[in-house]
């Protein structure tokens, strides 16, 4: 669970249970809008120096694969409800728990520059 404080207001995001399946990891971000939840994960492909990015967005669920250091990936991102999203990261063919953790590390931290770049943006108004 992240938090920081925004003038009076005290913003978050909040992962919940990370579960494996299918070689995927996956968790619930709440707090994340589905179109916050998809940034996030565009930029952290970027940010993670991705290869051949291949994007299919539909209105409430999408994927992104790539290649990265030399694995495939696939981020799954799904909407769930009003600020909850599902994400899935699977690295490689059989999928690697560690390297998709560290992926979710990183798409946490993009979530969290999303929503406060919104905020500061929201207060400039």
């Amino acid at each position: 669970n992240t938090s920081f404080q925004l003038g009076n207001k005290v913003m978050g995001i909040q992962s919940g249970q990370f579960f494996f399946t299918d070689g995927a990891l996956r968790t619930q971000y709440k707090g994340a809008t589905f179109d916050k939840a998809w940034n996030a994960c565009e930029k952290t492909l970027k940010d993670m120096n991705a290869q051949n990015i291949v994007k299919e967005k539909k209105i409430s669920s999408g994927t992104m694969e790539a290649v990265m250091e030399g694995e495939n990936i696939v981020i799954t991102v799904e909407y769930v409800e009003r600020d909850l999203t599902m994400i899935a990261v699977r690295m490689g063919v059989s999928g690697n728990n560690f390297a998709s953790s560290l992926v979710h590390k990183k798409i946490k931290e993009n979530l969290m520059k999303e929503v406060t770049n919104e905020e500061a943006a929201s207060r400039l108004l």
